[in-house]
C-alpha cells in the first residue's frame, strides 16, 4: 500500500510503498512505537505469523518503486523463522521485483543476514550514540547496496567524537523525533546541528523528518538544516 513515511519515496519523487509480510504485535515493544498504538486502536491480531499472499504474484507496479518490507513489525528477531527471512529476500530478487527498491530497517542489527540483494537497503535504528554503535557495528559486516541509520526517534546524544569513528560505513542518514511531538521528548537542536554538520563533511546525505519542524521553528533558518528555498533537507542517496 502507499506509505505516509516520508523517506519511502520513489525515484521520481512520489509516496513509495510498504508491504508486511510477517504480521503480528512487535516485540521489542518499543514505547513510541506507532504500530503497537494501531494495534492497540484497531484490536489487531497480535498472533506473530506469515503472510504469504503479500509476497504472491503478480506482484507489481507500474513504474520502478521503492517499498518498505516490514514497516509494522521488527522482521529480525528470534521470532522470525529463519524460512521467512529466506522467503522474502528470494521475493526481492525475483525477475519480476529487481526493478524496485525494498528497504529494510531493524532494531535487532545483530539478527541481520550478511548478505542482502543488489536492490536492497539496509538501516538500523538509534535513539542515541550508544546504540547507534551498536546498530553500525554490526551493519558494518552486512553486504548491502546502501547501508544507512535511521536516528528516529533523537532523544539524546554526548558523543561528539562519534560520527569520524562511523560515518565512513554508511550512504544515507534519517534524523526524526518521538511522535507525538512534545516538549519532554524532543531532542536539542545542538544535537541535529552537530550530526549534520559531521554528515555533511563526511559527503553523507541527510533527510530530516517534518516533525523536526516544530523544533527548528523559530529559530530562523539554521544553517544547513534547510535548502536555500527555507524547505527542509530531505536528501535520498543516490
Amino acid at each position: 500500500m502507499r506509505t505516509k513515511i516520508e523517506w519511502v519515496r520513489n525515484f521520481d519523487g512520489t509516496q513509495g510503498y510498504t508491504i508486511n509480510p510477517v504480521k503480528g504485535l512487535c516485540p521489542v515493544a518499543c514505547p513510541y512505537c506507532y504500530a503497537r498504538r494501531m494495534y492497540k486502536r484497531f484490536k489487531w491480531n497480535p498472533e506473530i505469523r506469515f503472510d504469504p499472499i503479500v509476497l504472491a504474484d503478480p506482484f507489481c507496479y507500474p513504474k520502478p518503486s521503492t517499498i518498505f518490507v516490514g514497516s509494522t513489525i521488527e522482521l529480525f528477531g528470534d521470532w522470525i523463522k529463519p524460512a521467512w527471512t529466506e522467503m522474502i529476500l528470494e521475493f526481492c530478487q525475483r525477475e519480476t521485483n529487481k526493478r524496485h527498491t525494498y528497504i529494510f530497517l531493524t532494531k535487532q542489527p545483530q539478527d541481520l543476514p550478511r548478505e542482502f540483494p543488489e536492490n536492497c537497503w539496509v538501516g538500523v535504528t538509534a535513539t542515541n550514540e550508544h546504540f547507534a554503535a551498536v546498530g553500525l557495528g554490526n551493519l558494518k559486516s552486512v553486504d548491502a547496496k546502501v547501508k544507512f541509520l535511521s536516528i528516529e526517534p533523537l532523544l539524546h546524544w554526548l558523543d561528539a567524537n562519534f560520527w569520524a569513528r562511523w560515518f565512513k560505513d554508511i550512504n544515507w542518514l534519517i534524523i526524526g523525533q518521538q511522535t507525538p511531538v512534545s516538549a519532554k521528548t524532543e531532542p536539542k537542536i545542538e544535537y541535529i546541528r552537530e550530526i549534520v554538520e559531521a554528515a555533511d563533511k563526511a559527503g553523507i546525505p541527510v533527510f530530516l523528518k517534518e516533525n523536526l519542524v516544530p523544533l527548528i521553528a523559530g529559530k530562523g533558518t539554521p544553517e544547513g538544516l534547510f535548502y536555500e528555498d527555507c524547505r527542509l533537507r530531505q536528501e535520498m542517496p543516490k
